[in-house]
């Protein structure tokens, strides 16, 4: 019987599952004819050699991360940063990923939200949040009367991980100096933090997202003119799958509001 899926349906299926890496063009069998006597190296080789990898990777991290700091700190408007990340190749998600995804909204608006990074349908359109939950959020923000227009979306990394996988602290580390001279440049009233990862980023703060929200904290670096007022709230991937946090995140968005109303944004 004749396969009703064509090739061509598998593979738009793998790719918008995330599945878009290759290791090779045919299977493999990679433990036949192995060696292990002459192939394994000894437990001290293999400890030697980590330890060289991690000096070496230690030294290369903080030279890029200087440099980053020296590049972000050039830009002189939102949309020359945006330039600069295009160009910017100190991250080595930018080889894997189909676009840069910087931002979307209004560049001067009293509101930013942040995330963690881009998925599948965001590094495929270059914006960020415009899967399910780019959707739900939308829908978060109109409750409280926002829209894309009145704020600034954007994440903690700006390329799409291989299969959306989470970042590591590396690929982290190099894109937040980008990210400070983002807030910096826009200067907001208000940072809206969606999700845990993009909390431990910016405010250092490892909790869980149930305990860190609810609350407003300070946001700062050198060059704001002052604190940005923050707060953390589930992202709204989490709350596809987990709906019931959706009543403490509609708690979290009447408090965002009274905010909002008290420094006379709405």
């Amino acid at each position: 019987m004749k396969d009703k899926h064509t090739t061509a349906e598998i593979l738009r299926w793998y790719l918008y599952s995330g599945v878009d890496e290759t290791i090779g063009e045919v299977p493999q069998n990679r433990f036949i004819n192995v060696n292990l006597k002459e192939d394994t190296p000894t437990k001290k080789e293999q400890i030697n050699n980590s330890s060289k990898i991690i000096s070496q990777g230690s030294v290369m991290t903080e030279t890029s991360l200087q440099e980053a700091c020296k590049i972000a700190a050039a830009a002189k408007s939102v949309e020359e940063l945006k330039n600069t990340l295009l160009n910017y190749a100190g991250c080595s998600l930018r080889k894997t990923a189909t676009n840069l995804v910087f931002g979307d909204g209004n560049p001067k608006a009293n509101i930013v939200l942040l995330g963690e990074s881009p998925g599948a349908e965001e590094d495929r359109s270059g914006l960020p949040f415009v899967g399910p939950g780019g959707q739900l959020l939308d829908k978060m923000l109109a409750s409280i009367g926002l829209d894309r227009n009145k704020v600034f979306l954007s994440n903690t990394v700006f390329w799409r991980p291989p299969g959306s996988r989470t970042p590591t602290a590396q690929e982290t580390g190099i894109c937040i100096p980008f990210v400070e001279r983002l807030l910096e440049l826009i200067d907001p009233e208000i940072l809206i933090i969606l999700g845990g990862a993009a909390a431990k980023s910016l405010l250092a703060k490892t909790a869980a997202v149930s305990r860190l929200r609810g609350k407003w904290y300070t946001y700062s670096t050198p060059m704001l003119s002052r604190p940005i007022q923050a707060t953390v709230v589930f992202h709204p991937d989490y709350l596809l799958s987990s709906p019931v946090h959706k009543r403490n995140t509609w708690q979290d968005l009447l408090m965002i509001r009274e905010k909002l109303k008290s420094i006379g944004l709405n």
